[in-house]
C-alpha cells in the first residue's frame, strides 16, 4: 500500500552531508511515487501556526458583508476574499463548501488592502508567516534540484520575485446537506512548484494514488504536508507527479465542525519558461511545450473561476 512519507527535514538543514543526500533521496522518491510528503522539524514554529490559524478563524468569523469588502475580483491578482460556493476546483461539481482569503506579497504592503482593519494581510504573524514559508519553500526547492542533479539554486533563483500566493481556507459547519457530487474542495491538482499546507485537527484532505485509489492525508502532528504542482511535473516531464487531492466531507463528528487549514502555493517568476529539463528526458521526447510560468498560472485560473 502507497503510503505519504514523513521525512525528517533538520536533517536536510544539517552540515552532515549523508544525513542531506538521505534527505534528498527521501525528498526524490516522495515526488516521484506518490507527489506528497509529511515534513517535520522544519523552521516554522507550531506557535506560529497556531497564531495564523486563529487569526483565520478571526477573519473569517466576521460578518459577510466586511469580508466582501476585501472581495477577490480578478485572476490578474488573485488576491482577497474569494466567497462560499465561489470557486469549483472540480468543473464538473457545484460549487466547493468552502471560504478563502488570498494573498500574495504585493498585498503585504498594498496600502489598499491593509489599511482595511479587517484584511489578515495586515496582521504581523501573516508577514512573519508568509517570511518563513517562503524560507521553508526555498530549502525543500534547494533539496529537489539536488535530487534532480541540478545546481543547488536552480529552482530558488528561478523563484525569487516571491510571486507565491498564501491562501488562508475555511470549511464550514453543514447545517444542512450538500447537493450532489458537492464537497469541500473538488478533486485537483495545484498548480505550480510545490505547496506547503498547515491543516488543523479536522480532517478531510485525500490524495489520489497512481493506481487511482483515494488515500487518507490525515493531520499529523508537528508536521507540515508538503506537495508537488503542476508546473513541477511539467519541468520534469512527470519524473514527478502533480497528484489530484480534494477536501470530502467525513460522514462522522466532523460534519459539524468546522476545517480550517492555510496554503502557501510557491509558483516561479511569472517570466520563468517552464521547459523539460535535461535531466528528466532520458528516453522520452519533452511532453509539454515550453510554457511562461504566469501564461500556465493564468490560465488555470481563468478556468477555475
Amino acid at each position: 500500500m502507497v503510503m505519504i512519507p514523513v521525512i525528517d527535514f533538520h536533517l536536510f538543514t544539517s552540515s552532515d552531508a549523508t544525513d542531506r543526500q538521505t534527505v534528498v533521496q527521501q525528498i526524490y522518491q516522495a515526488c516521484h511515487q506518490i507527489g506528497f510528503m509529511y515534513l517535520k522539524n522544519t523552521n516554522i514554529s507550531n506557535d506560529l501556526i497556531h497564531q495564523v490559524l486563529k487569526q483565520s478563524k478571526d477573519f473569517f468569523d466576521l460578518p459577510l458583508t466586511v469580508k466582501q469588502q476585501l472581495a477577490w475580483t480578478d485572476e490578474f491578482s488573485n488576491q482577497g476574499y474569494v466567497g462560499f460556493e465561489r470557486e469549483r476546483l472540480n468543473p464538473n461539481n457545484p460549487g466547493d463548501l468552502k471560504e478563502a482569503f488570498n494573498i500574495g506579497k504585493q498585498k503585504l504592503t498594498d496600502i489598499d488592502v491593509t489599511d482595511k482593519l479587517s484584511s489578515p494581510a495586515k496582521n504581523p504573524h501573516i508577514l512573519n508567516f508568509y517570511q518563513a514559508c517562503t524560507e521553508l519553500a526555498n530549502n525543500v526547492l534547494q533539496a529537489i534540484a539536488l535530487a534532480l542533479k541540478l545546481p543547488e539554486d536552480f529552482f530558488a533563483t528561478n523563484h525569487n520575485q516571491q510571486n507565491h500566493t498564501l491562501r488562508l481556507l475555511h470549511y464550514p459547519s453543514l447545517s444542512q446537506p450538500p447537493k450532489l457530487r458537492q464537497v469541500r474542495a473538488g478533486e485537483h491538482s495545484d498548480y505550480g512548484s510545490i505547496t506547503l499546507l498547515f491543516q488543523d485537527e479536522v480532517g478531510g484532505l485525500e490524495v489520489r494514488t497512481a493506481s487511482g485509489k483515494w488515500i487518507a492525508a490525515a493531520p499529523t502532528p508537528d508536521t507540515i504536508v508538503v506537495n508537488t504542482g503542476d508546473l513541477m511535473e511539467r519541468w520534469t516531464n512527470h519524473v514527478f507527479c502533480s497528484t489530484k487531492h480534494r477536501v470530502m466531507i467525513q460522514n462522522d463528528d466532523t460534519l459539524n465542525q468546522s476545517r480550517y487549514s492555510v496554503a502557501f502555493f510557491c509558483h516561479p517568476n511569472d517570466d520563468t519558461e517552464i521547459v523539460c529539463l535535461e535531466s528528466c528526458q532520458r528516453d522520452k521526447s519533452p511532453i509539454y511545450p515550453p510554457i511562461l510560468a504566469g501564461e500556465y498560472l493564468l490560465s488555470r485560473l481563468q478556468a477555475t473561476y
